[in-house]
């Protein structure tokens, strides 16, 4: 695999190697060697799937400590516009995002570290997208700022008036009206 650093310290994309003959082709999804070797130690405990159609915007969603979560995603059927928005207080890029598409056909996946906000919006007509998450979900510890904050400068490649928001997500506060549960120390979390 090969690791593509970002603008942001620690939020990486990853290219696996694709091997493709007149069978179709493979690869390998995840290896813990390889990724700790190239990216980090992160002990994933949770796989998701979803399924959703154009026009669904999914976000922007964390976990407040002490459950934070870092996340390893990836779309495998259609094509979606990924983001991760650093909410680490004291950091240089707080309320920086970065983006990046994930197709089916570019099997490329994204590392969200701890400490980012994170969404995405479906560009085909429908998209299946899996993440791995290094901490269980708890309800309560659910958190978000809005997907439609214009102030976080994100071209959704969506038009407004065909964006479609669960309830929950259309209640996330503004970046600027947003107490973050996140501090940061020299690129670490406090």
């Amino acid at each position: 695999m090969e690791v593509i650093k970002t603008e942001i310290e620690g939020v990486v994309i990853i290219e696996p190697r694709i091997f493709k003959d007149a069978r179709g082709y493979f690869f390998e999804s995840f290896s813990q060697r390889e990724f700790e070797e190239k990216v980090g130690h992160v002990e994933f405990v949770q796989d998701n799937e979803s399924m959703s159609s154009y026009g669904v915007m999914r976000g922007l969603h964390f976990q407040r400590p002490p459950y934070t979560q870092a996340k390893l995603v990836r779309c495998v059927r259609g094509r979606v516009l990924d983001v991760a928005v650093d909410i680490r207080k004291g950091s240089p890029t707080y309320g920086k995002h970065v983006a990046v598409e994930l197709t089916e056909n570019n099997h490329r996946q994204f590392f969200i570290p701890k400490g980012f906000a994170h969404g995405f919006a479906v560009l085909s007509e429908t998209a299946v997208f899996q993440y791995k998450c290094d901490e269980f979900y708890h309800p309560e510890a659910d958190g978000g700022i809005s997907i439609l904050d214009s102030s976080l400068g994100i071209d959704w490649q969506i038009p407004t008036e065909h964006a479609i928001l669960s309830e929950k997500d259309t209640k996330h506060p503004l970046l600027k009206d947003f107490e973050s549960p996140f501090r940061s120390c020299f690129g670490f979390i406090v």
